[in-house]
């Protein structure tokens, strides 16, 4: 053997031992793959479902807060309509209607109306200029009761028609009973909507499960072949699919609050003038108060929940036809 040679071989030798004593460098290269075209359309996907629940959610505690308040406004009015006779002086009956009203026990507060208010409350359905003096338009009083206090209506509608002939009163509970069965349509319009959400949302989640399984089935028949648990196998599945449900979720959820702050804000600036005005009318402060805002996170943890669950069972059922 040449001294060339034994110098080759004592350098292998040299190669040789430094490489048994060195362990290689470890490198982790998850099952699943990161940043994919589809991870990044779930994403996409989740985030638009999420904005569309934020949005039914926040619109159904708008207009359920709404119909309350409404309610209680409501609640609290009772209207006397007093329509003219010939035979009659109808200023006498107004003042006499006011005063029965106000021997009454729980009423805080009777306004009636003049004749100009009583025609200029009919403008919104004839228009302005037009000409009601000939018109035998019905005056109307206002009476209001006291927080908390019960008037009993029977016994004032009775001591109406008995001194005031032609004077009606109205309690208002058929606009209420029509604003209850309204604020109950829209919750139960949420809830599908929200439903259909989670639907479309599970149905995303599997077909995406079922593609990151379908281009990664060597990596996962290997695993098995190596005594990898299905456990173990799904849990890295259901890892990755929850970190794409919270991020598509915050990323909806996050518009969505923006939005609806956007629009109290709007709201704010816009008080005092008629467009502000409206707003009140319609939505009151328009604004879904904290418990909106917490309602619409737990819509963010509640789908990335689902997306997790989803994929875990997807991945399980699919490895059981793999086995």
């Amino acid at each position: 053997m040449s001294t060339t040679d034994a110098a080759m071989e004592d350098g292998e030798g040299r190669a040789l031992d430094r490489s048994a004593s060195a362990p290689l460098p470890r490198v982790e290269t998850p099952i699943v793959p990161q940043a994919t075209i589809s991870g990044r359309a779930l994403v996409a996907v989740v985030a638009i479902m999420t904005f569309l629940a934020s949005l039914t959610t926040g619109a159904v505690m708008l207009v359920r807060a709404a119909a309350n308040e409404w309610q209680a406004d409501l609640a609290r009015e009772v209207t006397i309509q007093i329509r003219p006779a010939a035979e009659r002086d109808i200023e006498a009956d107004v003042a006499k209607a006011s005063d029965v009203a106000r021997t009454f026990p729980g009423v805080a507060e009777v306004r009636p109306y003049s004749k100009q208010e009583s025609m200029h409350l009919l403008e919104p359905w004839l228009g302005t200029g037009v000409e009601l003096d000939e018109l035998p338009i019905p005056r109307i009083i206002v009476v209001k009761t006291a927080p908390g206090a019960v008037v009993e209506l029977a016994q004032l509608r009775k001591a109406l028609i008995e001194q005031v002939p032609g004077a009606t009163l109205d309690d208002h509970r058929g606009f209420i009973d029509r604003m209850r069965a309204m604020s109950g349509a829209a919750v139960a319009g949420g809830i599908g909507v929200l439903l259909l959400v989670l639907t479309a949302t599970v149905l995303s989640v599997t077909f995406a499960t079922r593609a990151a399984m379908a281009s990664n089935r060597p990596v996962i028949e290997v695993l098995h072949l190596i005594g990898a648990k299905d456990g173990y196998i799904a849990g890295h599945f259901q890892r990755y699919f929850l970190q794409l449900g919270l991020k598509g979720g915050l990323i909806g959820g996050g518009g969505a609050l923006a939005l609806f702050a956007l629009a109290e804000f709007t709201r704010s600036w816009l008080v005092g003038s008629a467009e502000g005005e409206q707003f009140a009318a319609l939505f009151g402060s328009f604004s879904i108060g904290p418990f909106g805002y917490a309602a619409v996170l737990a819509q963010v943890a509640l789908i990335a929940v689902v997306t997790a669950a989803t994929s875990r069972h997807t991945v399980n059922r699919t490895i059981e036809t793999m086995q």
